[in-house]
């Protein structure tokens, strides 16, 4: 597809957009007021609001190989500061995805160039479960749950940032949870590792 054909097909979504509620894009160059972050992979299959059926101004979204929270990630802490301070909102997502290519990269033993660095945390996981990730003779298995391990840490250090605690310290409950999503049955798994006073609202 054509970087012209793009433009065309923004003109005809517009355009149906307006027909369909005149009222549209009035009401979307309102001030956002999302009660979600999503924090996901940078996988082109696995776009936020498509797959929750939520709507454009509905969920604040980062992406990023991997779906990963690095500490010294000033674009992710940018977004989250944002996020929790001016948005207010009320659930941060971690979600990843099965069939991972970052997962994969991060231990497939080969080099990749600057992104090895960035996947080291996904290494670092993977070296502290061994023994879990050992028990699964198959490979596919064996990633799919080194990823939902990866969301699970993700989760956690999502929760040790001081944004997250100077928030709960003012009384700010954000809930935190860690959610995978299947390329193969487009559906989103909720892997039970929230962080929060209220998990499961």
């Amino acid at each position: 597809m054509s970087i012209k054909q793009l433009l065309d097909h923004n003109k005809n979504w517009a355009a149906e957009q307006n027909s369909r509620d005149p009222d549209y894009f009035n009401r979307l160059s309102k001030l956002q007021a999302p009660d979600y972050l999503w924090i996901g992979c940078s996988d082109s299959r696995v776009p936020a609001n498509v797959i929750t059926g939520l709507a454009p101004g509905e969920v604040f979204v980062h992406r990023n190989v991997a779906n990963l929270v690095h500490p010294g990630d000033i674009n992710l802490l940018s977004v989250l500061e944002y996020a929790v301070d001016a948005l207010q909102v009320k659930h941060i997502i971690v979600c990843g995805h099965y069939g991972c290519g970052g997962i994969r990269a991060a231990v497939d033993g080969d080099q990749h160039g600057i992104i090895d660095h960035w996947l080291q945390p996904i290494r670092d996981i993977a070296e502290q479960n061994a023994g879990v990730l050992a028990s699964f003779e198959d490979e596919e298995a064996r990633q799919n749950r080194l990823c939902e391990l990866t969301i699970e840490a993700q989760v956690q250090s999502l929760a040790r940032t001081p944004i997250i605690r100077a928030a709960r310290t003012r009384g700010f409950d954000i809930q935190i949870h860690g959610w995978v999503y299947g390329l193969s049955n487009g559906l989103l798994h909720d892997l039970h590792c929230c962080s929060g006073e209220h998990k499961h609202k």
